[in-house]
């Protein structure tokens, strides 16, 4: 096997890492919407944490991968027009992705809070940091991102 199909090959198993991760995210937004408990959502955190490493390998993977390959393959330029929109994609994925996290982590941030307090808070209040619309606003813009340049990716446009 030469350099460019390892490129490759570690560039797809990034791919599949990143879009794993935003199915398992897109799991727990909806598993997580009439979520209420302290203990509950300590504990979809943990799986969205193991999440959030899944998805950073596999966005650290995807850019340094796509981009090392685009420079070793003779047929692909970084300029190319569906590399350059790649890019643009990802990093529009990257972005909204990270600030989706931050708003869903409010509500692992606040059950903390009230374990360490020995408290279960107001009725009502994880469950409302839980279906984060602004969360679920970012996400959505996140996984069209990924899946449009899964897209790009396949059907390559220009090229």
């Amino acid at each position: 096997m030469t350099l460019s199909d390892w490129l490759l090959v570690f560039h797809l198993w990034s791919a599949f890492a990143l879009v794993a991760a935003f199915v398992l995210f897109w799991v727990l937004v909806v598993a997580m919407r009439d979520v209420d408990g302290v203990e509950d959502t300590l504990a979809y955190g943990r799986v969205a944490n193991l999440g959030a490493k899944v998805v950073q390998v596999g966005a650290i993977g995807t850019i340094v991968f796509g981009v090392w390959l685009a420079f070793n393959k003779d047929s692909y330029a970084i300029w190319d027009g569906w590399i350059v929109a790649a890019i643009v994609l990802w990093v529009v994925a990257a972005a909204t992705g990270n600030r989706s996290g931050a708003e869903y982590g409010k509500a692992m941030t606040r059950a903390e809070e009230l374990k360490a307090s020995g408290q279960e808070g107001q009725p009502g209040e994880l469950r409302t940091l839980n279906r984060s619309p602004r969360g679920l606003l970012l996400h959505s813009i996140a996984s069209v991102a990924v899946l449009l340049i899964l897209i790009d990716m396949i059907w390559k446009p220009g090229h």
